[in-house]
């Protein structure tokens, strides 16, 4: 249950962090990502390194932006339920890492409540 709440809370993340690009960029990022990199959007929690890579070979160095902006977003939705990772802007931080050190956190809460 704990992971299927976190799959959520991160899909809507990466929701919100590809509409700020717009809404017709989000669809095609989610077009390609799924026909170019075969990472559909529902599995994207559970392939976060071809999520990456596919990223990765879409925007080049412009993924560092969108992946701050998802790991922004995820903070931002975790936080109200005291469930967050401390944010740093001046630390380096590897995406997936994060990603899954905030599952950690959340699941440890939910465990809790």
């Amino acid at each position: 249950m704990a992971a299927k709440d976190f799959q959520k809370l991160l899909l809507e993340a990466v929701d919100d962090a590809f509409s700020s690009l717009g809404d017709s960029a989000k669809q095609s990022i989610y077009f390609h990502l799924e026909t170019t990199f075969k990472v559909p959007r529902d599995q994207i929690p559970r392939r976060l390194e071809d999520f990456e890579r596919g990223l990765e070979s879409i925007f080049g160095v412009g993924t560092r932006f969108l992946e701050i902006l998802i790991m922004k977003k995820l903070y931002e939705t975790m936080k109200p339920k005291g469930r967050t990772l401390r944010w740093d802007e001046g630390k380096e931080f590897k995406f997936i890492d994060y990603v899954r050190t905030a599952e950690q956190i959340f699941s440890k809460q939910k465990k809790r409540n």
